[in-house]
């Protein structure tokens, strides 16, 4: 057991803009975030994950940065980001950053300069191609619709983005653009932070020929075979980790697009010296068909069991995981996994149960550790999130049924982990004193940590009680793991040990009793933790968590 702090450690992840708005602008910031400290060290937590704080015209909230070595004045600015590092320092808190270097804003001054000409010392930071046959150079569809290309009139040429027309990708080809970037990450670590997340890393590397997709509409597989694990991603990954990452005790997570059970071991197998590990989407592209989120499909339920198992397996001794079911790209989990409606909170406490059992290191996103939902706004005029609008337009233009449409919309768009934290019962969820760049979901009047701060049987506090029991038992960061009824449609059961300690964990992901009609002997076994009260060791009740621990 190579025991290191980032395996140990619990993530929480901020979304600043929606978090707490200290000033009344209506926008979440890090003075908000300091005042919320206290609250955050008392969830059992080591770790702040901040999304996105840095200068950026905010074309996709803060994943399109103008200059990585600036706080935005709209979160507080420099000083605001150097207090927050040493209050958290001084309280046991470490800090990792979103590192987004696939590409940057196009208003950055890189890309000021490189569209102003063919020779200016900055054009080949980013992709330029001419058109072919009076169109873009090939077919490929942005992660946010349309085509990857833009036309620039200036040059007469096409520079690539794989998401926004405003983030335009780097060129990773050139040696001067990867110590830019290595330079910054050393501005950063220099600082004090603690690690990185890594945006859509799986994606710097293109193929150069850029060839045609063969099925444009198959989203799954076009990022698969053209975006995603380019020819020369392990060779960057490798330099940067020699150039930087092997410099500093941190920790480095991967957004892994692409990245799969068979390829997983090439970014964080330990002999790799890539990344420590990476966020897959084997689970969290379960319910997606082949158009992506827009084009659902059934969840499987086994198929869901299955991946952790695979991963699990797949890393064993080999490289490291990470343990998440929500975050800000995706739906409010207990709404995606859960039951929102008639168990909100026992399917809340469930989920919180099979998170922090798993092996890897364990992320928990804002909110969900009150169980906050999806929101179902009236109007698409409610909505901010650049790629919900895009796929809206998209839709309208391929005149698709919109009423069908905004139904999907309420179940997947991104603003659903967006909307702002439920603070309390009291104007905008306590969230600002001003008007919310975002409406808060309107079941914060029921939905808010207030209301659940001194209720002993609340969603947060048994997400206190979670942490709290993974810290103090090694074996469910560490141990070994196997599903022991891989083929049941509604339960979820799996073992954890090591040489000491044997946990059972027993997940039930239906709204009726089920039978546990396992081969195990309760009396060898006590009951730790239960989500709920009431029912027989070996049953069940409707989206039951239990958590048993072997005694001989």
């Amino acid at each position: 057991m190579n025991r290191v702090w980032w395996k140990e450690a619990v993530v929480y992840q901020i979304y600043p803009r929606s978090y707490m708005d200290s000033n009344g602008d209506g926008i979440g910031d890090i003075p908000g975030i300091i005042s919320k400290l206290n609250y955050i060290k008392s969830l059992g937590v080591d770790i702040i994950w901040l999304c996105p704080v840095y200068e950026s015209p905010n074309d996709d909230n803060g994943y399109d940065i103008s200059n990585y070595r600036k706080i935005s004045n709209d979160f507080g600015g420099d000083p605001a980001f150097d207090k927050l590092l040493s209050k958290m320092h001084e309280m046991g808190l470490k800090l990792v950053m979103d590192l987004v270097v696939n590409h940057s804003s196009d208003e950055h001054h890189w890309f000021e300069e490189s569209r102003k000409s063919k020779d200016n010392p900055f054009r080949d930071y980013y992709f330029w191609k001419p058109g072919k046959n009076d169109g873009p150079p090939n077919n490929w569809t942005s992660f946010f619709t349309g085509s990857t290309w833009e036309s620039d009139q200036r040059t007469n040429e096409y520079y690539l983005h794989l998401f926004t027309k405003k983030q335009p990708d780097l060129n990773w080809e050139n040696p001067k653009v990867r110590e830019e970037i290595y330079d910054i990450m050393h501005f950063w670590f220099k600082k004090g932070i603690d690690g990185f997340r890594m945006d859509v890393i799986s994606v710097i590397s293109k193929d150069l020929d850029f060839p045609d997709a063969k099925n444009p509409t198959n989203y799954n597989e076009t990022i698969n075979t053209h975006y995603a694990n380019g020819p020369r991603v392990h060779e960057f990954l490798r330099e940067m980790h020699e150039k930087v990452l092997s410099q500093y005790d941190i920790m480095t997570v991967g957004e892994g697009p692409g990245i799969d059970l068979e390829n997983s071991l090439l970014y964080v197998g330990e002999d790799r010296k890539e990344l420590n590990m990476v966020f897959h989407f084997d689970h969290m592209f379960i319910d997606n068909g082949p158009g992506g989120k827009y084009d659902p499909i059934e969840m499987d339920f086994i198929r869901f069991k299955q991946v952790f198992s695979l991963w699990d397996a797949r890393l064993k001794g080999r490289g490291w995981g990470s343990i998440f079911l929500g975050n800000h790209d995706f739906s409010r989990m207990v709404s995606r996994f859960g039951d929102d409606t008639h168990y909100r909170e026992d399917s809340a406490k469930m989920l919180a149960m099979l998170l922090l059992t798993m092996r890897g290191t364990a992320y928990i996103y804002q909110g969900d550790e009150i169980g906050m939902t999806n929101v179902a706004f009236p109007s698409i005029s409610d909505y901010n999130d650049v790629e919900t609008l895009n796929s809206w337009k998209e839709a309208e233009a391929n005149g698709l049924d919109m009423d069908e449409f905004f139904k999907l919309v309420h179940k997947q768009s991104r603003d659903n982990a967006r909307t702002p934290m439920q603070w309390k019962n009291s104007d905008n969820a306590g969230f600002t004193t001003g008007s919310p760049w975002l409406k808060p979901n309107p079941n914060f009047k029921e939905i808010n940590v207030e209301s659940q701060e001194d209720q002993q049987d609340s969603i947060l506090n048994f997400y206190r009680k979670m942490t709290a029991f993974r810290k103090a038992n090694l074996c469910l960061v560490y141990g070994d793991y196997e599903d022991l009824k891989p083929h049941d449609q509604n339960l979820f059961t799996y073992r954890r040990w090591d040489t000491k300690d044997e946990f059972l964990v027993l997940l039930n992901f239906s709204d009726q009793d089920r039978s546990l009609a396992l081969n195990i002997d309760f009396d060898d076994y006590e009951l730790k933790l239960s989500n709920k009260p009431g029912t027989s060791r070996t049953t069940l009740s409707p989206w039951q968590g239990k958590l048993f621990k072997r005694i001989s």
